[in-house]
Order: structure tokens, then sequence, then C-alpha cells
């Protein structure tokens, strides 16, 4: 299930003037810069070894693992170009709004087949600056 502040970090992501990295070196790289240059704080944000990390930023291994790579594009995506995001947030916030487009389930458990059961809705919200 995706939360309202993810879907707002994806909405903000059209504001960005540069492309994320996409290589699994340069997303690791980008990450090191990011933490001082520490190979241990990623490995200990990503829950892999240093030495794994090390490797990623010399492209001695060029693809990472499915989970491993989630992660890894979930970690930069947030951390990419925090200073245009937070300019972004701020024009939605002061000049144009935003809009909200929301799926919920309303209702309760019901008996199977009764016209009280819970049904999926599709509400759509422009919220003021």
């Amino acid at each position: 299930m995706v939360t309202v502040g993810e879907e707002l970090d994806k909405a903000v992501q059209g504001a960005f003037t540069r492309p994320v990295p996409k290589s699994a070196g340069a997303q690791m790289r980008y990450l090191v810069r990011q933490h001082q240059h520490s190979t241990r704080r990623v490995a200990e944000l990503l829950g892999i070894s240093q030495r794994t990390v090390e490797r990623y930023v010399n492209n001695q291994i060029k693809r990472p693992r499915p989970r491993l790579a989630d992660r890894l594009e979930r970690e930069v995506r947030t951390r990419w170009q925090p200073q245009i995001r937070a300019k972004a947030k701020q024009a939605a916030a002061t000049t144009s709004g935003i809009m909200i487009d929301v799926q919920a389930r309303f209702g309760y458990t019901a008996a199977a087949g009764s016209t009280d059961q819970a049904r999926v809705r599709h509400l759509t919200l422009a919220l003021p600056p």
C-alpha cells in the first residue's frame, strides 16, 4: 500500500533538473558522497557489508540483486536534489496548491453480497495553497 507521503515525493520528482543516477555504481557513489564519504554508513543504511559498497563504488560489481536494487533506488530518490525538492514543496504550499487523487475502501465488513459491504471509492481533492 502506498502512503500519501510517497505519492507527494513522486509528484516532486517532476521538478528535478537533472536525472537520477541510473547505474548501481553511480547510485552508490552518490550515497557515499551524501554520507561524508563513509562507506560504513552506506553499508548500514542498505544492510550490506562495507566491502560490498566499496566494490560497487569501484565498479567491480555492476548489477545488484533485486532487493538491494530497490533499496538503493529508493534511498537515492529520497536524497536527490534536496533544494529543488524543497522549492517545489514551497511553491505548492504558497502559490499553486496541490491535487490529491486517492483510492480508498469505505464501509465496514458485512455479509457477502450485502449492500453494506465496503467498497473502493475514488476521491479527487484540490487543496488550496
